[in-house]
């Protein structure tokens, strides 16, 4: 029998399990479903034996997935760096993220949902941040040791795949926390933006789930669905040029900084529209 790296059941019980205990049977096989758990787990049974980038980059040769970095002469070679991008795939946007930059910097060091942390192979790349709650001392430790050392640190400031709204498909608010360490341990910023988007209906859902007043992010359910529909795409990443931590002064508050870098960030997907 296949190794079981995601397990929804297991994962909804670790969160909330009141809510696993009084969840109809049809319905968590529904999740199952459309989270396409037997898909997924069989996508990496696959590339099990890859450990790191190899585990990454093993995935998106199984979804067939044509990756492009457009500025690599941007990024350092070496010493620390922050590399903050939107978030418009969910899923696909992360490893294809990570195979882009690790051709320059393999030694990288990616924020990420602490769901992911069930994916072993990942490790040492991956430091969980939890979403919901509060981050254990040891999370926080790893967290400061990432930006205070010498390596790239991949982040996705909004902490939630890009929305639809008037303005087109955009990131909500991004956390200021990148300006705040940049500034703290003097690490310059890149701005990288990955180019891509998903279906109609995760968008929809998105914005009635809104619209009749539900507050749970029940759309983060397709986004396994989503990663499904990724296979055979391809996913175009540019990086811009450098901005040093020093040019985040107190003209700006540090929040009004990240905005900035993300409007910086937008300004480099419509160079190559």
């Amino acid at each position: 029998m296949p190794k079981k790296f995601i397990d929804i059941e297991r994962s909804i019980n670790s969160k909330n399990p009141s809510l696993l205990k009084w969840m109809p049977g049809f319905l968590l096989k529904y999740i199952k479903r459309v989270t396409h758990e037997e898909w997924m787990n069989d996508v990496l049974d696959k590339v099990d034996h890859l450990h790191g980038l190899d585990f990454g980059n093993g995935i998106i040769k199984e979804l067939n997935i044509d990756v492009e970095l457009v500025g690599a002469e941007n990024i350092p070679k070496t010493g620390g760096v922050i590399i903050a991008a939107n978030h418009p795939l969910g899923g696909a946007d992360g490893i294809t993220l990570m195979k882009a930059i690790g051709k320059v910097r393999p030694d990288m060091r990616f924020l990420v949902n602490d769901l992911l942390m069930a994916l072993k192979n990942f490790d040492p790349l991956f430091i969980p941040i939890n979403k919901h709650g509060k981050n254990s001392a040891d999370t926080l430790a790893a967290i400061e040791e990432a930006y205070s050392g010498g390596y790239a640190v991949l982040i996705f400031p909004a902490g939630l795949v890009s929305r639809k709204d008037e303005t087109g498909i955009r990131d909500l608010q991004w956390k200021k926390s990148f300006i705040s360490k940049a500034k703290k341990y003097k690490k310059d910023v890149l701005p990288c933006f990955i180019g891509g988007k998903n279906s109609k209906f995760f968008y929809n859902l998105a914005y009635w789930r809104k619209r009749i007043g539900i507050k749970a992010n029940i759309e983060m359910f397709y986004l396994a669905d989503e990663l499904y529909k990724q296979q055979g795409k391809k996913v175009v990443i540019t990086v811009g040029e450098q901005l040093s931590y020093q040019s985040f002064d107190s003209s700006k508050t540090d929040a009004q900084w990240a905005e900035h870098v993300k409007d910086l960030v937008y300004e480099l997907g419509k160079k190559n529209e």
